[in-house]
């Protein structure tokens, strides 16, 4: 159970580590005064981890047709896609930022969530077909505590803005590193008999 909450802690942390600079984005333009409210930001992101963790579990169902050492090469996905941000971010050299989500209420939160999100999908679906259902339902709760913590820390992040400096440098090339981490384990958990 420890390793499950472990495990779950881990990838969550892992897919959203680019949620907590919109997050602190969001939470910075309801303190200045936005029709923003904290609650619709809270509300938006679970509304949108919810409708991810869905979209999940409904592709995890649908590999159940597909043999457990096959399903572990999902894994490559987001591995790529770690490589490719990588790629991208020497490219860039680390010009500029993206540019700052605007929304004005919790359906619109979980849309950045949601839209945000396609590469925790990519993680969660080849996860949630390898584990089984009791460790699913753990992960999906560690999420659900999880939000709360992201939530709580992107608050508190939203009123220092040199740490919000500093998460955005980190961001860029931690968000890929972790990527490529989350899919390797996930080919070599598939690969172990």
């Amino acid at each position: 159970m420890g390793e499950t909450i472990g495990a779950a802690a881990a990838v969550f942390a892992g897919t959203n580590i680019d949620d907590i600079v919109i997050l602190t984005v969001l939470f910075l333009t309801s303190r200045a005064g936005g029709a923003l409210r904290p609650r619709h930001i809270v509300a938006g992101q679970y509304a949108g981890i919810a409708a991810l963790v869905a979209v999940s579990a409904v592709a995890a169902l649908g590999l159940t047709v597909v043999p457990d050492r096959w399903v572990g090469l999902l894994g490559l996905v987001p591995f790529g896609m770690g490589v490719r941000g990588l790629v991208r971010l020497r490219r860039k050299d680390g010009d500029g930022g993206d540019p700052e989500p605007i929304a004005s209420g919790p359906l619109a939160v979980a849309g950045v969530t949601v839209a945000n999100g396609a590469d925790n999908a990519s993680v969660y679906a080849p996860l949630f077909r390898t584990i089984g259902p009791g460790a699913v339902a753990v992960t999906v709760a560690v999420f659900a505590v999880l939000v709360a913590v992201w939530c709580a820390a992107a608050s508190w992040l939203g009123s220092h803005r040199k740490v919000i400096a500093l998460v955005e440098r980190s961001g860029r090339w931690l968000v890929p590193v972790v990527f490529m981490v989350i899919g390797a384990a996930i080919v070599a958990q598939s690969m172990i008999p």
